[in-house]
């Protein structure tokens, strides 16, 4: 016959999960809520300590880390592309997830991603992201992408690029790490800014990645990447129009005409490039095109 004494920790580990699970359903509630506000959402919030989760975990760490960054997801994938939405429980959770679970890496690269985004894309909080993804390398020294995440940050988000090709080169050193990864470090170090190293960054994003969100979003930084080389091209051209013509070309088949293009450019959704009175290039007002404004200072063309 079971002990007393066993008995009793036994219904009292079993009344804990109860409680736990109905706290964590409790959460997804205030998170599903629609009418509700940020400020009476975090005041609801009940379990935002990540070390008062762990404690009250018993055991279920990984388990209740996975519901933690599935709730991160569907509060992002909730409120990404509204206009003037907020995302003040994004950290929480992430920083839940990552707590009970420190080496749920896919927590703390997409996380990072979602976090770093400018709204209506995302938090805006590229500060939290790299804490985030530094936390994660520390917890995860064998993981080479997380090295290749943090360059990426420094380098889109704060134009660190010392930081940025830093970050490459001591993942680089991963004898698991792609060779790409000190050309990379190499390359930052020395074109910090230039378009084609965005591009690069941008495409290796995209190829890493089976979010379909970021993959996305990778996919349209690389069209607006392309079409700002464009616009950069053809402003050049038009100051050489103008030294011929003594005025700015009106369009891009003037261009044409004089010789200094074959053909009418077109932007990645197809559409011709039209050219303003101050002989500057921008894209048709029919264009989804969307150039990042991003280092758009700092961007020279590729070379």
């Amino acid at each position: 016959m079971r002990p007393a004494s066993q008995t009793r920790a036994v219904g009292i580990a079993i009344v804990g999960v109860s409680l736990l699970f109905a706290a964590i359903r409790f959460l997804q509630m205030q998170i599903d809520a629609k009418t509700r506000t940020v400020e009476q959402q975090k005041e609801e919030l009940l379990l935002r300590s990540p070390s008062a989760v762990k404690r009250m975990s018993l055991g279920y760490n990984a388990l209740l880390a996975d519901i933690y960054w599935t709730r991160a997801v569907q509060y992002y994938g909730n409120r990404v592309g509204t206009p003037d939405a907020t995302f003040e429980l994004l950290w929480p959770l992430l920083d839940i997830a990552t707590t009970l679970d420190p080496k749920l890496v896919i927590a703390y690269r997409f996380g990072a991603i979602f976090l770093s985004e400018p709204g209506p894309a995302g938090a805006g909080r590229s500060d939290l992201a790299i804490e985030l993804v530094k936390r994660g390398i520390a917890e995860n020294p064998d993981q080479w992408n997380l090295n290749s995440d943090l360059g990426f940050l420094y380098y889109w988000r704060l134009q660190d690029f010392q930081s940025s090709a830093a970050a490459y080169l001591e993942g680089s050193k991963n004898p698991k790490a792609p060779s790409w990864l000190k050309m990379m470090a190499a390359r930052v170090a020395e074109k910090g800014g230039s378009l084609e190293t965005s591009a690069m960054i941008w495409s290796e994003l995209r190829n890493s990645t089976q979010d379909p969100i970021v993959r996305e979003r990778a996919t349209q930084m690389l069209r607006g990447l392309k079409a700002q080389e464009d616009e950069m091209h053809l402003d050049d051209l038009a100051d050489q129009y103008k030294k011929r013509s003594a005025h700015y070309p009106a369009s891009t088949g003037e261009l044409r005409d004089a010789g200094l293009i074959n053909g009418i450019p077109v932007d990645p959704d197809g559409y011709p490039y039209v050219f303003g009175p101050d002989g500057k290039s921008r894209l048709n007002p029919q264009s989804t095109i969307v150039i990042p404004k991003e280092l758009r200072t700092p961007l020279s063309p590729s070379n």
